[in-house]
């Protein structure tokens, strides 16, 4: 057992400052990635205002679309009420 330490001691001082150097890094670039993940919450990208943009114009057509055949009904049923019998 004291020869699989003696070993293995060695190979771990060689892996370990590799580990430590790893985890010190991930824990100093911790705050400017959850900066810049915050930064990314708050922004709005060019893709997704485009995306928003097109939506909201997608849903504008449709309303317009809609009030437009309702008053085209409206005004075929004036005609109609009027005596008229061509009422397109």
């Amino acid at each position: 057992m004291t020869k699989l330490l003696m070993i293995a001691a060695p190979l771990m001082l060689l892996a370990l400052p590799g580990c430590i150097a790893k985890t010190a890094l991930d824990v100093v670039t911790l705050p400017v990635r959850a900066g810049a993940q915050a930064a990314d919450w708050a922004t709005t990208s060019q893709e997704e205002s485009d995306r928003n943009y097109g939506r909201k114009m997608r849903e504008q057509e449709a309303r317009a679309g809609k009030e437009r055949k309702k008053a085209d009904k409206q005004r075929r049923q004036q005609c109609r009420d009027a005596g008229y019998n061509d009422c397109g």
